[in-house]
């Protein structure tokens, strides 16, 4: 198992990371709708795009599952938030336009199976995520969310996954970002409340202390007016999770990912976690079904399907140190 402090990145190792996510074709009608996954071993595998996902499964764990709150074991369903709209290969709708897919709702099916509950998957705007886990309407957020200093004082977090973002530029842009100077009086979209936005607005910042231009940062109601967006020329590039980031350029053709980070900034690897309530009692059972499902092999697995084997954890950590304040 690797420790925290192995898994710590150099700012140089963070933006020459790269995922594991090479899309070799778009969806295909004619065998159900799939695409295919290229590995880093050079062999290829498809993602299966239709309702009919046929998810890996795993077995319940009695020692795991008695952990979990009574309250939510009597209810007998796991109450998952995941964001809505289309973050292939994170979380998006299947050939059906209805059916919810991805490695996000997959992971936490194993986390369910494990505890022995049903799966109810409830998706909502990205704001709507943190206001149903205040609430206590919703159990535990599965929805690419990072460890950050500043969320860790109202949830817990269980990691499952390396978090890595993406700048995506028009093809043949002829840009490259390494650092906060090559988006200096650059137009560049991100999603407002994200860690995203979190270090483009630190870019910026810095940019105006250095003398330079600052970022000019845009923000659009969703995916399909970014992209937009970016085609026109009326932005540079578009920051985002880099697993969707190279879904979508690998099955557009019309976009590249011109410049990777880590999702916790430049000194520290980011770490997308289940998310739930602090101090719910949640947060160890969920650490804890993740730790199995990572020794049993169904979490290799799934990464596997989605083409993400690359952002793999060895181990489900709770509360790690996160994407530190503006201000520290």
């Amino acid at each position: 198992m690797t420790t925290l402090t192995a898994r710590r990145r150099t700012a140089t190792a963070a933006l020459g990371l790269a995922t594991a996510l090479v899309l070799a074709a778009c969806g295909n009608p004619d065998d159900g709708g799939t695409t295919e996954v290229a590995a880093t071993s050079g062999a290829k595998t498809k993602i299966n795009l239709s309702p009919d996902q046929d998810r890996v499964t795993t077995d319940k764990v009695d020692s795991i599952a008695a952990e979990v709150p009574e309250e939510i074991r009597e209810r007998g369903t796991l109450e998952i938030v995941d964001s809505s709209g289309s973050a292939a290969p994170l979380t998006f709708h299947a050939t059906d336009n209805k059916t919810v897919i991805g490695v996000e709702p997959d992971i936490a099916s194993l986390v369910a199976d494990v505890l022995g509950l049903e799966l109810h998957i409830n998706t909502v705007s990205w704001e709507n995520i943190f206001v149903g886990l205040d609430s206590g309407k919703y159990d535990v957020g599965f929805s690419n969310i990072t460890v950050t200093e500043e969320r860790k004082e109202k949830y817990d977090f269980a990691t499952y996954r390396e978090d890595n973002l993406g700048f995506e530029a028009k093809k043949g842009s002829g840009l490259k970002v390494t650092g906060p100077a090559d988006v200096a009086g650059r137009t560049v979209a991100v999603s407002s409340g994200t860690n995203q936005e979190k270090l483009l607005i630190e870019w910026s910042e810095e940019n105006e202390k250095a003398g330079r231009e600052p970022v000019d940062i845009k923000y659009y109601q969703d995916e399909s007016d970014t992209y937009l967006a970016l085609r026109s020329g009326r932005i540079d590039l578009y920051l985002g999770p880099n697993p969707t980031a190279a879904y979508h350029a690998a099955t557009t053709g019309r976009t590249e990912v011109v410049g990777t980070y880590s999702g916790a900034g430049d000194t520290l690897q980011g770490l997308i976690a289940a998310t739930t309530k602090k101090d719910s009692g949640l947060v160890e059972p969920l650490a804890d079904a993740l730790d199995h499902v990572i020794e049993n092999g169904t979490y290799a697995e799934v990464l596997k399907r989605w083409g993400l084997s690359d952002e793999a954890v060895t181990k489900s950590e709770i509360n790690p140190p996160g994407l530190p304040r503006t201000d520290e």
